[in-house]
């Protein structure tokens, strides 16, 4: 087991760290661990955080924003970390999401190279950047990226213009590519967040409570928000540059049995219907699982939660009911 999330020495003057998405599933978290590390935190979105937070806040749209005046923030705040949390999967369009996840990206490469004062970065992309892996899940030495989404093609492009930037030397940056997260805060229209909110509002009635949702055919690799924070910690901290660094558990689990995990540890009487395959809907199995190995060796990091206890403190949070674990 490792230990937990890095601190600075509070004897030393707080570092300065801003958070781009900071209000956002996974950027929450982080600004709450580098503010409990003893950071000085700045949370950057579009629309102030709908739960009370104790970091600073900036509302900004990094996708209607002139790199020029993201600059001249960058410079103000003079932050020693940029952590880029920035981007939705909740789009299908290719337009939209090379809108949402890679021109803020571009704008803040762009912004970053007219520095004086040059900030390290640490970049969230995301395992779908590598399409899905062979039906066997086996993951495939240094693999060709081949995104099959929206997403992962936009998210593809961003991670590949931070690489392009640190080789260069314009910029001092890593990348973790993230597998899919589970945990407090998860999204409403996540499949855990559907399925959740199904649990919570059916229970109500008493009974058997139905959760009708589509094939649940995908093998996915999922991993605690709190293990992603605490990755994203260690990238700020790491003297590595470069580099592309996949986050998650290392294992790719049936979805089907994280939903029926999800409803044991709720403890509501539920069955899970799975409504018929759509025309035309791909029959392959598709894989995820993420290669820990260059986690351990860059950022001395392994993920520290099992599924069932981050699936415990998300059904305790979004329920306000103790788990049945």
């Amino acid at each position: 087991m490792t230990a937990g999330p890095p601190t600075v020495p509070r004897t030393a003057p707080a570092r300065r760290v801003m958070v781009l998405g900071g209000t956002g599933f996974v950027g929450r978290t982080v600004c709450a661990d580098f503010r409990a590390a003893g950071w000085d935190v700045l949370a950057v979105a579009r629309t102030a955080p709908e739960r009370p937070a104790a970091t600073r806040f900036l509302a900004l749209d990094l996708a209607e924003t002139p790199s020029a005046t993201l600059a001249r923030v960058l410079e103000a705040e003079r932050p020693d970390v940029v952590v880029n949390a920035t981007g939705s999967i909740w789009s299908r369009d290719d337009a939209a999401m090379e809108r949402i996840c890679t021109v803020p990206t571009l704008r803040l490469l762009d912004a970053l190279a007219t520095l004086r004062h040059r900030p390290r970065l640490v970049h969230l992309g995301t395992v779908l950047e590598y399409g899905p892996l062979p039906p066997d899940g086996t993951p495939r030495p240094d693999p060709a990226p081949e995104p099959t989404t929206p997403y992962g093609r936009a998210k593809l492009a961003a991670s590949r213009a931070v690489l392009e930037a640190a080789a260069s030397g314009a910029v001092r940056a890593l990348v973790l590519r993230v597998s899919n997260v589970s945990g407090v805060g998860a999204p409403d229209v996540s499949l855990l967040g559907r399925v959740a909110e199904r649990l919570v509002t059916g229970s109500a009635g008493g009974g058997t409570v139905t959760v009708e949702l589509a094939p649940l055919r995908a093998h996915r690799d999922y991993v605690d928000v709190r293990d992603v924070s605490e990755a994203v910690l260690a990238a700020a901290l790491s003297p590595a540059s470069g580099r592309a660094v996949d986050i998650g558990r290392g294992e790719a689990v049936p979805v089907r049995w994280l939903v029926d995990l999800l409803v044991r540890v709720s403890g509501v009487p539920a069955r899970i219907v799975e409504r018929p395959a759509e025309p035309g809907a791909a029959s392959e199995r598709d894989w995820i699982r993420t290669d820990l190995a260059p986690a351990r060796e860059v950022l001395g990091w392994r993920p520290r939660r099992g599924l069932q206890e981050s699936l415990a403190a998300y059904w305790a949070d979004v329920s306000g009911r103790p788990a049945a674990v």
